[in-house]
Order: C-alpha cells, then structure tokens, then sequence
C-alpha cells in the first residue's frame, strides 16, 4: 500500500500545484468525513485552545485544517522529487539574510520551527544552507526512507535521531550548522515539563533553553506556511530572541511555547492539530482525548 501512495505522490507532483490543491481539498473534504478517530482529535484540540469560538466555527476550522494536512501530504512530492529550479520558484525564503549575518558573526543558531502543515517546504534551504535537524523514528521504513531522502535532497545535511538525545545536536551546532528544532509536540512525559499552551498545560520537553545554553546559541524562529490560493510556500525568519536563555528553564519554555501560540493564532487552519497535543497529563487529571 506504501508503495502504491509514494506512486501516486510521485504522478501528482508533475501537476501543477493549483491542480494538487483542488485534489487536496476534494480529498480533506472526504477524510474528514471518513477518518473519525483523527477528526475527533483535531475537534478537541480546537475546543482546548479556542473556547471562544462557537461549535460551528470550529468544527468549519476543523474542516479546514484537515484540508490543510491532507494537501501537505500530497504536495510533499514536489519536496521529494521536483527540480530545484521549480523548488526555488514555489518556496520562497524571506529574511535569510538575518540567519546569514549570524553565520558571519561565527554564531550558533537554532531555527525554532513549529509544526505547520507544509514544513516539508523548509527542505528548500538546503539549498543554501546546511543544517542539522532531528527526527523520530518512522514505524513505516519505506515511508520514513522517503522522509529523510526529502530532507537531505541538497547541501550536505545533517540527520539525527530523537532518541540520540541533544549531544550530537549540540555538537553539530559548535561546527556551525544551524539547529532546525521543532519541540511542539507532546513526547510524553519522560524529560517533559508542564507549561500553559492556549491556557492548557501541555508536556513541553525543555530542549531548547538547554541546547540554547550549552552550545551558547542564539534562538531564530523559523515559520512555514503554505500562500493563499495555492501560490507555492513561504518560509520566514523573524528577529534574533533576546535576552535567551534566562536563568529559568521552566519561564524560557513558557516563553517558547507562548511565542508558538502567538504565531498559530495567526494562521489556526495550518497548524498540526491533527497531533494528541495534551495527551500527557499532570498527575490525577483525566484523559482528554
């Protein structure tokens, strides 16, 4: 079955991206109806971190994420097997010269990256750059494969596995590759902390104040989202953090996780809502999916 979805990525990625779109669209439209257990799931994220919202507005913002995950699912196959010179045209990179001049200055840098729909299209910079990213282990071989050939297409970049820990991370951030770190998502409660994510508690594992402080690192976020009408991707770099990290693992994680917030309220149809967020609980609270 793998193999028959990696052809069908691979004949859908000639197409153009508006025409990629309406398949994603026609087929979100068709998942959100069919995939119950995951709807449920994106549907309670929503009720946890909007509650001003109405049942009908989210369960419309629901629609719409899952429209969003889905084409993020099918136009990876432009990320893994298009040319670059069409990459280039459709990923734009606005801001890079801030991470270039960090680069000159001979600095290490972490891209905070948070966990939007289209982050396959952040591959595009490694064609200027080389990085070092981390990644979880697939139980698909066939389709993780697929995953790291998607991110090591260009440049010579550096792949480590979660389960590695942060030494190699730290390592290569002292030879100076940039960190691309992605922390939003609930690993469970080994080396996790409790801090307020749209007012919830959410199990954070506080990597990035510590990775920050060992290799003496700057913080540079880092977001990716798909363009309105199908006009290809943007991936921006926003301002150098100050004053990061403090003296307070627990307030820096806060601030990262309240810095992630900010930016998914601006665009709440992008973000990875379909991921158990919140399951992890402090101790004696109820499940909530």
């Amino acid at each position: 079955m793998t193999r028959i979805f990696l052809a069908f990525l691979w004949l859908l990625h000639w197409l153009p991206l508006p025409v990629q779109a309406a398949c994603g669209w026609l087929l979100g439209h068709l998942l959100y109806v069919l995939v119950v257990p995951r709807r449920r799931v994106v549907l309670t994220n929503l009720r946890l971190c909007f509650p001003e919202l109405t049942a009908s507005e989210r369960r419309k913002l629901a629609l719409r994420n899952v429209v969003a995950v889905t084409r993020s699912f099918l136009e990876r196959g432009i990320v893994w097997w298009a040319s670059e010179a069409r990459i280039r045209r459709l990923v734009e990179l606005r801001g890079l010269e801030k991470l270039q001049a960090l680069q000159r200055e001979g600095r290490a840098i972490i891209l905070l990256t948070p966990h939007f729909t289209n982050l396959d299209a952040g591959n595009r910079l490694g064609l200027e750059i080389d990085v070092v990213s981390v990644f979880s282990a697939q139980n698909n071989k066939l389709l993780e494969k697929m995953l790291l050939h998607g991110r090591t297409r260009f440049g010579n970049q550096q792949l480590l596995s979660r389960q590695d820990g942060i030494r190699g991370a730290v390592k290569a951030l002292k030879t100076g590759r940039p960190l691309y770190y992605l922390p939003d998502m609930d690993f469970g409660p080994r080396d996790s902390i409790f801090v307020p994510f749209f007012g919830v508690q959410a199990a954070t594992v506080p990597g990035l104040p510590r990775i920050a402080r060992l290799a003496n690192a700057v913080v540079i976020p880092l977001i990716i989202l798909a363009k309105p009408d199908a006009k290809g991707y943007v991936c921006e770099f926003g301002d150098v953090w100050q004053d990061f990290p403090s003296e307070d693992p627990v307030a820096d994680t806060a601030r990262m996780n309240a810095f992630i917030e900010a930016e998914v309220r601006k665009h709440p149809e992008q973000y990875y809502w379909v991921h158990k967020r919140f399951k992890t609980r402090p101790p004696g609270e109820a499940k909530l999916y």
